[in-house]
């Protein structure tokens, strides 16, 4: 069965995106930083069909991995809202699921990625969303709201953050509003790099 998961990076303050996001300021004041360890990889750009970056290392690897085991995938409006107008085609190169009110068609892009907009929950959601994973994992894109809705439901198997060493001081902590007693989180791995730490846990409810 799929496995459910998010991987995600985070600041050392405990911070995924910083003040005032939207379309022209994506992932928020000083967010970007946090994904630098990722723009210098050969495995980001390799994936977007670019021959572009700086290293292939640990942290490519795990860029790797995750695009491997990625089926499908879920996100909030938020973050589908920012990424829109800035994202290549075809980034995902699977199906998205977006949580959203808002009533639209599904948006089918060049190659293999179609944006579904779903207004019944993240149980419709994770429903066909599994339908679509076929053996590969469903991976929770975000925001920090979306990934606490679904931790909540006790949905999450796994999760890896990407500890980046930056401060931002403010913006959405990725822990805020998660309910602290429903959950065992087990570390089942570490990677280091010269940029950032991956932390591999698995996730049991009580």
């Amino acid at each position: 069965m799929s496995k459910v998961f998010f991987d995600i990076a985070v600041s050392l303050d405990g911070f995924v995106a910083g003040d005032h996001r939207g379309p022209h300021n994506t992932i928020g004041d000083g967010g970007m930083a946090l994904h630098q360890w990722m723009f210098v990889q050969k495995a980001f750009w390799e994936h977007l069909g670019v021959d572009d970056g700086q290293e292939d290392g640990p942290d490519g690897k795990i860029i790797r991995d995750v695009i491997a085991r990625t089926g499908t995938c879920i996100m909030g409006k938020r973050m589908f809202e920012e990424g829109e107008p800035n994202w290549p085609e075809n980034l995902f190169k699977s199906d998205v699921y977006v949580l959203t009110h808002e009533k639209r068609s599904p948006w089918i892009q060049k190659g293999n990625t179609t944006f579904y907009f779903i207004n019944d929950g993240i149980a419709s959601a994770l429903g066909k969303a599994r339908e679509s994973a076929g053996r590969k994992d469903i991976r929770i894109m975000g925001g920090a709201e979306t990934i606490q809705q679904f931790l909540n439901a006790g949905v999450v198997d796994e999760c890896i953050l990407h500890l980046t060493p930056v401060l931002l001081g403010s913006g959405k902590r990725l822990f805020d509003k998660i309910h602290m007693d429903q959950f065992e989180f087990a570390i089942s791995g570490v990677t280091q790099s010269a940029r950032t730490t991956h932390l591999f846990y698995t996730i049991r409810n009580k």
